[in-house]
Order: structure tokens, then C-alpha cells, then sequence
């Protein structure tokens, strides 16, 4: 004879089984309904680089443009671009919505593209995308040096000048990555003209995979990233 608790066992997962079933059709509509204003989106805005489309709980649909959330109806006859606030808990919405999907997993970085810089134990671990020509990117290695007990892998990003292409190979090419960058950043001192096979398309490719979208970006172990010259009490 089965025990009360064997009963409500058996009734647990045979509720769960059930909501299983259930789960499978729903997801599998919202996919073609997604597919569907993916396509009325690409239709009607030719050009606009679309990553993704996902509903909501509230009736609407996100549109992932560009690093930035954008929302629409099933019909996508109305695109909304702007801030959405929960009237309940004053959050904004698509904000927190842009930073969950900015958010990278650190370890899949691929730190083949980096140099490395250990002070300390390197227990904390920062990537940071920079351009040589870069002044908040300057003001942030100054900031830096304060900073210890760090590992930092900086992805060089050559985008702001004609001439931070021919900075980044040099500093590539030189026999410590490291110092010649910091002799540069920190000190003013340009590296010495070095030519190597060096992965200047890798990088910015990777840049713009990741919508680094200016520079500083850092990207912390946890995922999260920021932009701009943080000053050290929020490092």
C-alpha cells in the first residue's frame, strides 16, 4: 500500500510530466510567432541589422537592434524605441533588458586575441577593448595602476583614428605587449614601427560581434560590462 508521501511523489511528477507536454506547443508557437515578426520587421525595414526577437509577458515583442531593445506588435504595424518602466516596481525594463543581453561569458572570450597583465595574486579579472588613440581609454590605465590583486586582458580595438591600426600592430608585433602599450598610454611614449602577421581583422570583428561599441568597454568575470573611464570606486 503506498505511503501519503509516495502518493504526493507521484502526483508531483505526474503534474510536472503534464506541464512538460504543455510547455512544448506553447514554445514551439511562440518560435513561429517570433519567426513570423522577424520576417514582417526585415520586410518593412530593409538594411536594419536585426539580432533577435523574442515576446514578452506583456503582449509585446523585443526587437534586439544594435545592442539596443526595441519593441513591436505581433503585426509590427508600430515600433516603439524608448524606456519601459514596471508602474509596480519603477524598473526600468529595458534597461535591465539591454544588460542581460550585453552580458558575455567571460570564458568564452577568446584571449588568444589579448596580451595579459598580472599584478598581484591576479585573483580579479577584467577584459577591457581599447583604442590606442583612445584619451578616456588613457585616463582609465591611469586609473589602473591603483589596482591590485588583477588580471587584465586587453583586446586592442582600432576604430577611433587611420592611424590606431598602425599603433596596434606595432604593439602586437613588440617583444612585451604589455609595456610597450603602457609606455603609450601611461607615459606617451609611441611604440617603435613593428611589422608582424598580426590579427588586426580578428579584432575588430570580435569588437563588433560583441557590440563594442566604444572604447573603454570592460567586461568583468561575472559576465556584466561597462563603457567608459570608470573611476576607481566603482572598479
Amino acid at each position: 500500500m503506498l505511503s501519503l508521501l509516495s502518493c504526493q511523489r507521484l502526483v508531483r511528477a505526474a503534474l510536472l510530466a503534464l506541464a512538460g507536454l504543455s510547455a512544448a506547443p506553447l514554445a514551439l508557437a511562440q518560435a513561429d510567432a517570433s519567426a513570423a515578426v522577424k520576417q514582417r520587421f526585415e520586410s518593412r525595414f530593409r538594411g536594419v541589422p536585426l539580432e533577435g526577437v523574442a515576446p514578452t509577458p506583456y503582449g509585446l515583442y523585443e526587437l534586439h537592434v544594435g545592442g539596443k531593445v526595441l519593441y513591436t506588435n505581433e503585426d509590427v504595424s508600430f515600433v516603439l524605441e524608448g524606456s519601459l518602466i514596471d508602474a509596480a516596481t519603477r524598473t526600468n525594463v529595458t534597461k535591465a533588458r539591454e544588460e542581460q543581453l550585453a552580458m558575455v561569458p567571460f570564458d568564452t572570450l577568446p584571449f588568444k586575441l589579448a596580451f595579459t597583465q598580472t599584478r598581484g595574486d591576479g585573483s580579479r579579472k577584467v577584459a577591457i577593448f581599447e583604442d590606442p588613440n583612445c584619451g578616456y581609454c588613457k585616463q582609465l590605465r591611469h586609473t589602473l595602476r591603483s589596482v591590485d590583486n588583477v588580471t587584465i586582458y586587453t583586446f586592442m580595438y582600432p576604430i577611433l583614428a587611420p592611424d590606431s591600426s598602425v599603433k596596434v600592430r606595432s604593439v602586437w608585433c613588440a617583444a612585451d605587449k604589455g609595456a610597450t602599450w603602457d609606455a603609450w598610454m601611461l607615459d606617451g611614449r609611441a611604440p617603435p614601427a613593428a611589422e608582424c602577421d598580426a590579427p588586426m581583422s580578428e579584432l575588430v570583428a570580435l569588437g563588433r560581434r560583441l557590440n563594442v561599441r566604444g572604447t573603454p568597454t570592460i567586461i568583468f568575470e561575472d559576465g556584466s560590462r561597462a563603457s567608459g573611464a570608470l573611476p576607481l570606486a566603482m572598479l
